[in-house]
């Protein structure tokens, strides 16, 4: 069982026994009882620097074995894309002795996403306290990464907690002071089948210039029909009108049979994409080498009936949400709402939005990233988005105006807005909408009562004009204690039973139609 499902050519791993490797600590001292860590086994206190790799990839690096082994003895079962560090910190927690205490330097994800459900949240909810942490400083070598330092304590903690150098009445999983509303956000039914992440071409063989896309569509106008332009992240950040500057080659699932009826396309990809492709490791991606690595097709079925959707970036400095058109390829580094109201842009857009998104999404290196099963399937939309169509249409236009005239993109165009030097009108005028699109948002939800405190402030994203710190902790309680009330709600209403399907979709009336496809002795982790 050690060795098998190891990586090829991984040298023979050598077996590390805790208990054998020291005795002393977990045999127990003289006159201990029986009962193990209870009675006073383990160690007083462990410093370390444990491994970062991401949770895609612990597979690959490490072995299946190797994954299976922390996910069902370390990780009590619970499965989730949570970085190896995760998997250190239990085992860390699980060799301590009552009072006894641990320091260990994690990626900042630890307290994000995956990683905090299967590391932090399971360390607190088993009596572990946290009694000091630095939530994210930059890793002090040349990497560009963002690290958490972390000390946790078997049992209760009666002294100060110091968080990110200064003292705070507590601590909590996510690295931050615990809010007023406990617990987790749960995924809504609601929101379901709304959110996605768009199409992995994997193959820039598939990928053409504008100038290339209208040779093809001149030499044969049937090309048209599997020619379609082609929206990434960095379109969307940085061109002024976020349009498309690539276009691409879409056989969607066709059998190669129908591919080959357009010759000039098929050429492109035969040449450019099959000779990758064949070097591939995943079977399917090897022989269906000319549709894309993912379709994402619920994606564009969840679409087809609509005018337009809502895009933003998977991975940014800012969150920032802009309306497409249908008719386009969705890269994989965009994240895709079935959404296509100016109501839905104010909404989203809005500091209430962002601050829960800050919180429940992850980063990749210093950048944000947009998690839709963490930021928008668990985010409590208003009874009734009343009162946002208007300020929805005011903030889009004046922003899409803004950013023609200057030719900037969005990018650009919020570094400005977060900059207190920025004194330009149009850019005063862009803050002014968007305390008007928060205001209405809070008010969307009853929360007139809400002093929101607009002005810059401190941010761990820095310098940021946003709501008061006060302001956002009491948002973020309230949007908790409305997803648990939701929930509570769908549940009774059997939305969440197992095997009963869940709503979802787009909405809007049916325009410029999108792609379509046809149907067709244990292992230890050591320190």
């Amino acid at each position: 069982m050690l060795n098998e499902g190891r990586p090829a050519g991984q040298a023979e791993r050598r077996p590390f026994h805790w208990v054998l490797e020291f005795p002393e600590v977990f045999a127990g001292a003289p006159g201990s009882g029986p009962g193990g860590a209870t009675e006073g086994r383990g160690f007083h206190a462990i410093v370390g620097n444990p491994p970062f790799i991401g949770g895609q990839r612990i597979t690959g690096f490490l072995g299946t074995d190797y994954r299976d082994y922390a996910v069902q003895h370390l990780a009590g079962g619970t499965r989730g894309s949570a970085d190896l560090c995760a998997y250190f910190f239990l085992r860390a927690g699980s060799m301590l002795r009552p009072a006894g205490q641990f320091g260990l330097i994690a990626t900042n994800t630890i307290a994000q996403g995956d990683s905090r459900e299967v590391g932090l949240d399971r360390l607190t909810g088993d009596g572990f306290a946290l009694p000091r942490a630095v939530a994210s400083e930059k890793w002090p070598g040349t990497a560009n990464l963002e690290v958490s330092k972390v000390w946790a304590l078997r049992g209760r903690w009666s002294g100060r907690h110091v968080l990110n150098g200064s003292p705070v009445r507590a601590i909590g999983p996510f690295l931050t002071v615990p809010g007023r509303v406990e617990g987790k956000p749960y995924r809504l039914a609601a929101n379901a089948g709304k959110s996605f992440q768009g199409s992995i071409v994997l193959g820039m063989g598939f990928v053409l210039t504008p100038e290339e896309a209208a040779d093809l569509i001149r030499r044969d106008p049937r090309n048209r029909e599997v020619l379609f332009p082609y929206l990434n992240g960095e379109d969307l950040n940085s061109r002024p009108d976020q349009s498309p500057s690539r276009w691409v080659i879409n056989f969607f699932d066709w059998p190669l049979e129908r591919a080959e009826t357009y010759p000039d396309c098929m050429a492109i990809v035969r040449e450019k994409v099959k000779p990758e492709r064949d070097r591939n490791n995943r079977a399917q991606r090897r022989e269906r080498w000319w549709q894309f690595a993912e379709r994402a097709p619920a994606l564009y079925e969840a679409i087809a009936g609509m005018e337009g959707v809502l895009v933003t970036s998977e991975v940014s400095k800012f969150i920032n949400i802009a309306p497409r058109p249908v008719g386009e390829v969705f890269s994989h580094m965009l994240i895709v709402f079935a959404l296509d109201g100016v109501s839905d842009i104010a909404l989203l857009q809005s500091s209430i939005h962002e601050a829960w998104c800050r919180t429940r999404g992850s980063t990749l290196e210093t950048r944000f990233r947009y998690t839709p099963s963490d930021c928008f399937e668990t985010f409590p939309f208003p009874a009734a988005l009343t009162g946002l169509e208007a300020i929805g249409e005011a903030y889009h236009e004046h922003r899409r105006l803004l950013m023609l005239e200057h030719q900037e993109g969005l990018t650009k165009t919020y570094n400005r807005f977060h900059d207190p030097a920025e004194k330009r009108p149009d850019i005063l005028r862009l803050r002014d909408l968007h305390v008007q699109m928060d205001q209405a948002v809070a008010a969307a939800y009853g929360w007139q009562d809400l002093p929101l405190g607009h002005g810059f402030h401190d941010t761990p994203q820095g310098l940021r004009y946003t709501l008061s710190e006060p302001a956002r902790r009491e948002v973020l309680d309230r949007l908790l204690e409305l997803n648990h009330q939701r929930y509570a709600e769908e549940v009774a209403q059997g939305l969440h039973d197992k095997g009963k399907p869940k709503p979802g979709g787009g909405k809007g009336r049916k325009k410029n139609p999108p792609p379509r496809e046809d149907e067709g002795g244990q292992l230890d982790l050591g320190l």
